[in-house]
């Protein structure tokens, strides 16, 4: 490997979304090992990176390869309110894997550290105890560290997808916050939120394949269709640009469900119609469902499709994913935004590897080691 390559470890890294992000940065972030539980991301994150990838629990790995850097986002689940319905002890179990995080921090004392997660786990009594130990363990009080809720948006992805992100570097002073943003009205150059119309407008309105298919250049083609009944195509027909279940509600109540009938107030996203103008909404694992958020297509009476989904995302149509329709649609949507980690890459290389100092520090590693 290339002496200036920066090693990069990837803990809890699903598809590879923060990975892609950080090669994406063209600074030598290079990705040497992962780990990821489910079989299919792991065999995406394979796939793309072609590292080792260990597909199993965090708690089974047993030896780690040396790393400048590790970036990850533990389970959300326990948090984030879509796990509001867990059992004690599952959740217990969810939110506690992050400090098998930090134990391949302990052990590896890599340079930089980035963690990702949702916005709550920043409130969350796991992550006083984070900040606590940051400031008492022998090993992580050498890091200065910052963290806060990041807009995607904010970082050239054409979605307001919100994610509390923590930064640690060791051995400087401070880290500042947040990452200058790039897009946005508080960006130095004022340059405007990305839309869907510049990321999927040039895709054709309605889809031909129903599967996920290879082209004979081994293109991947995630551009599929589903096949709504009759009385779903009048429903989609009944939402405006910008529309929800509300307008349904007005425009066609003969077609309202009675669950949403017999409810009058509720989430606004469901059976929800998207915006050509503006940055999509946060992609969860079920996009391809109307009835789960704000997945109609702004113009075309159907879902966004998982190509769609993807270039929300902001992951590249080159960047192959395995698995069933099921199995990418959940890479997909629980993916860091490719473009806000290439931020994070950017930000964490300025602070912990732009003066050459980690390589030092790195061949005086090597040395003591020879020498033991």
């Amino acid at each position: 490997m290339d002496g200036t390559a920066i090693r990069t470890i990837d803990l809890f890294a699903g598809a590879g979304g923060l990975a892609l992000g950080f090669r994406q940065a063209a600074l030598g972030f290079t990705s040497v090992f992962a780990v990821e539980v489910d079989p299919a991301a792991a065999r995406t994150f394979k796939q793309n990176f072609g590292c080792e990838v260990f597909d199993g629990p965090i708690e089974a790995v047993d030896h780690y390869p040396e790393a400048d850097l590790i970036i990850g986002g533990p389970p959300c689940q326990g948090f984030s309110p879509l796990g509001r319905d867990r059992d004690d002890e599952s959740r217990a179990q969810l939110n506690d894997l992050w400090q098998q995080y930090l134990k391949a921090v302990c052990e590896l004392q890599p340079k930089a550290f980035v963690i990702e997660n949702v916005p709550q786990f920043q409130k969350s009594a796991q992550f006083a105890r984070l900040l606590e130990l940051m400031e008492t363990d022998e090993d992580l009080k050498q890091y200065s560290y910052n963290y806060g809720v990041l807009n995607a948006a904010d970082y050239g992805v054409a979605q307001t997808r919100r994610r509390g992100i923590f930064v640690a570097v060791r051995g400087v002073d401070d880290v500042p916050w947040p990452p200058p943003p790039t897009h946005g009205p508080e960006s130095p150059s004022g340059q405007e939120y990305l839309t869907l119309r510049d990321v999927i407008g040039d895709l054709p309105s309605y889809p031909k394949n129903a599967e996920i298919t290879f082209d004979s250049e081994g293109r991947q083609d995630l551009h599929i269709k589903r096949n709504p009944t009759a009385k779903s195509l009048a429903r989609y027909r009944a939402i405006p640009e910008g529309g929800n279940r509300f307008d349904l509600r007005r425009n066609r109540p003969d077609l309202e469900p009675r669950c949403w009938a017999n409810k009058a107030t509720g989430t606004t996203d469901v059976m929800g119609r998207l915006w050509w103008d503006r940055p999509g909404f946060t992609i969860r694992t079920e996009f391809y469902k109307p009835e789960k958020g704000r997945y109609l297509h702004p113009q075309y009476d159907r879902p966004i499709t998982h190509r769609e989904a993807a270039r929300i995302q902001s992951f590249p149509d080159d960047f192959v994913f395995e698995g069933t329709k099921i199995d990418v649609a959940r890479q997909i949507g629980n993916a860091v935004p490719a473009k806000l980690g290439r931020a994070l890459a950017e930000f964490v290389y300025a602070l912990a590897f732009a003066d050459g100092k980690w390589s030092t520090e790195r061949k005086e590693d090597r040395q003591l080691s020879l020498l033991a």
